[in-house]
């Protein structure tokens, strides 16, 4: 192994496999995270996105983690 990351994980945003990627995620959340976006930002990734509660943020960075090598560079899902 060479240390590099598969292919699915550097991906640019809207590339099928990202897309797919989000909608794995947004399924794993039921709907409790509106308009949830990944956005690939360097060698990391974004998440984006409104929920009602803070633990709804929480799960939508968990779910991230669970099929992604990809660091979380911030969660910038809004709570309101």
């Amino acid at each position: 192994m060479t240390g590099h990351t598969t292919a699915s994980l550097t991906l640019p945003l809207g590339h099928p496999e990202m897309e797919q990627l989000e909608t794995h995620v947004q399924s794993r959340l039921n709907g409790r995270v509106q308009h949830f976006r990944l956005v690939v930002r360097g060698c990391g990734l974004i998440l984006t996105g409104h929920t009602h509660t803070y633990y709804a943020k929480q799960l939508a960075q968990h779910a991230v983690m669970e099929v992604t090598t990809l660091p979380i560079l911030a969660n910038e899902i809004e709570v309101s």
